[in-house]
């Protein structure tokens, strides 16, 4: 508990100090409540990779905000009222500067007004800014709990910006993009191309793709175009270039997936590999400090003991691309212990024992497990599991398509996160995008494969989520 100081209490020469590390979530939430949009203001992708960036300042009346906290919550405290608040700025502050915020009492006058010095410095000494609070202090005891505020989440792609930034050093991925008809899956290929991801290699109408491009202002014209009307001919020929060692990966157009896959899984002129395909969702869901796999939710609609096998390693394979060291994967069902009338339950348990002999590499596997208690440490622990998966999982796996189509798009719809996607098993990356991406979630699928192919050729991720993933708390 918090109690306050009354005006009788109160005396000239009385001081109180805070401290606040100003953090780039600091200047999001205050945009959004001050309407101040400015660009100085607002953090850059330096301030959200953990790296202070010169040029972004925090808004001067953010930092005026610190004296009014210390006022409404220590000296005086609660029940204090503003009458007036100067202010002088000497230093600007930058994330990660550490403040420190002094009131000083200089005089008190009837019937309750307070006049306080206030001064703040950051962490070199500076003078930031300092004023004069003229206030009324409260006449009566308030007593106040911790505040217990609802709580903020600010969503951003911050895992993902890590995720593009790692491809940097790398060159673009030679990728066939399918039937890129529509403005989504065209503008999608631009912009990763842009963003020098991928080097694309357009198959489709090509006057169709031509018009469609000048509708949008793009210039296609240094990007090779191969002409092929049908949709299925388009997906063959993608297929085709791989074998021809022509592209190392292939892009989703506007074609059904059932089209593109079709001719991947082909038998004899497929790109088969000796596992079964299945596509893995990549989600950066609010909240969560770690990047989230979901498989399979798109393509092994009711996967088979054996096909699960495949698809738990596909799934350790690209954490492992992604710099997880050591990945965690919960296997999920409806409950947590296994129960013969649920197939589910004893899936996973045979996959938690194959892990542990060898079977399966790479990662640690548990399960059954419920939704809960794969990412809710508290709820493993009211349920009593002992378990290096549960409560911290970085992969789930479901046990059917439905149950994974249907977490993916809880998700991204109702939580919030961020998705990419991406198909593993075939000789090369499949990236299936999809109409509702945004643009961020669409370079993030498309650094996956890049990523991906990366740790394929070299054995080593070019990134590193450790210092950020729940599989190392």
């Amino acid at each position: 508990m918090a109690r306050n100081r009354t005006f009788n209490e109160i005396s000239v020469g009385d001081t109180a100090t805070i401290h606040r590390v100003c953090t780039a979530n600091d200047l999001v939430i205050f945009a959004h409540a001050s309407g101040n949009l400015n660009p100085l203001s607002l953090p850059h992708d330096k301030d959200l990779d953990g790296r202070t960036d010169p040029d972004t300042v925090a808004p001067s009346m953010w930092v005026g905000s610190q004296i009014s906290a210390i006022l409404g919550n220590s000296l005086p405290g609660a029940g204090t009222r503003y009458r007036s608040q100067t202010l002088n700025f000497h230093e600007r502050v930058h994330v990660g500067d550490d403040l420190a915020i002094t009131v000083t009492v200089t005089a008190k006058h009837e019937p309750g007004i307070v006049i306080l010095d206030c001064t703040l410095t950051n962490q070199k000494g500076q003078l930031v800014a300092d004023g004069i609070a003229d206030v009324l202090a409260p006449t009566e005891h308030i007593d106040i709990p911790d505040a217990a505020l609802p709580k903020l989440v600010v969503q951003r792609h911050e895992k993902f910006t890590r995720m593009i930034h790692a491809c940097q050093t790398l060159p673009p991925l030679t990728t066939a993009v399918v039937y890129p008809t529509d403005r989504s899956s065209l503008g999608g290929a631009v912009l990763a191309a842009e963003a020098r991801l991928i080097d694309p290699v357009l198959i489709g109408p090509g006057e169709r793709i031509r018009a469609l491009a000048a509708e949008m202002g793009v210039d296609i014209s240094h990007y090779p175009l191969i002409e092929i009307l049908q949709s299925e001919a388009a997906a063959a020929h993608s297929v085709e270039l791989v074998h021809q060692g022509k592209v190392g990966a292939i892009m989703k157009g506007n074609l059904h997936s059932d089209e593109l896959l079709h001719e991947v899984t082909k038998a004899g002129t497929g790109l088969r590999t000796n596992y079964r395909i299945s596509h893995i969702f990549v989600m950066d869901v609010p909240g969560m400090d770690h990047l989230l796999l979901v498989s399979d939710a798109a393509i092994n609609i009711l996967p088979s003991l054996e096909t699960k096998v495949d698809i738990v390693q596909n799934s350790i394979d690209l954490a492992l691309a992604l710099g997880i060291s050591q990945p965690r994967v919960g296997i999920l069902s409806a409950l947590e212990t296994v129960n013969p009338k649920i197939p589910s339950t004893i899936d996973a348990a045979v996959l938690s024992k194959m892990a542990e002999r060898g079977q399966i590499k790479g990662g640690i596997v548990d399960g059954p497990l419920a939704m809960d208690n794969a990412v809710d440490l508290e709820a493993a622990k009211t349920k009593g599991i002992a378990s290096l998966v549960a409560g911290r999982a970085d992969v789930l796996i479901v046990p059917n398509l439905e149950a994974g189509n249907m977490l993916a798009k809880e998700l991204t719809f109702i939580a919030h996160a961020d998705a990419a996607g991406l198909v593993l098993g075939a000789q090369v990356p499949v990236i299936l995008t999809s109409r509702a991406d945004d643009e961020k979630s669409r370079l993030a699928s498309c650094a996956l494969a890049q990523l991906y192919q990366a740790y394929r050729k070299t054995g080593k991720a070019l990134l590193d989520l450790n210092g950020v993933s729940g599989a190392q708390q």
